[in-house]
């Protein structure tokens, strides 16, 4: 199922788990009805609000369980596309540009600018680049596939060392120390 759903509260009973990865520690939070959240060890804890932990719901530790697993696919080169419910929390524009992240295929950037475009208004660059710094769910909703005019590399919510080594890895680049 690739689904983002904004019909649940933030108040909705969350569970966590962390896992280690190349790109340092992730947190991952999951509602019964989808990952709410992949959140990078450094990042600033006001970056997203997810929301109370409360770990007592069965269904969200499942899909807990299933994003490990993927994210470990994925770290290990063996996953190209996630599968897992997404439950995100954001305004109904923050939602259009994360769908718009889901569609830029593995290993292909595009600029905050083409995002705009896709979205239908090249005007909203600073838009779709606010939207996407509010992406909770890092990796998954593949916010790191964008960059600045030219190329270059822009904010990331796991800090620009890890964008680099993501966008690496995506390309097969084989020296992928952080």
């Amino acid at each position: 199922m690739n689904t983002m759903t904004n019909d649940h509260p933030a108040t909705a009973e969350l569970s966590s788990t962390t896992m280690d990865s190349p790109v340092g520690e992730l947190t991952l939070v999951a509602s019964a009805a989808g990952l709410r959240a992949v959140l990078f060890h450094a990042e600033r804890p006001d970056r997203v609000t997810v929301g109370p932990i409360t770990n007592t719901d069965p269904a969200a530790d499942e899909i807990l369980d299933r994003a490990v697993q993927q994210l470990r696919e994925y770290f290990a080169g063996d996953r190209h596309e996630f599968d897992l419910p997404l439950d995100p929390v954001g305004t109904d524009f923050q939602q259009q540009a994360w769908m718009e992240l889901r569609r830029i295929p593995y290993g292909q950037t595009i600029s905050y600018g083409e995002q705009a475009k896709r979205l239908g208004d090249v005007r909203k660059s600073r838009a779709v680049g606010a939207a996407n710094a509010r992406n909770p769910i890092g990796i998954v909703v593949p916010c790191h596939r964008v960059v600045g005019a030219g190329g270059a590399l822009t904010g990331f919510g796991g800090g620009l060392e890890a964008k680099a080594w993501l966008l690496n890895h995506e390309a097969g680049v084989s020296d992928l120390g952080l």
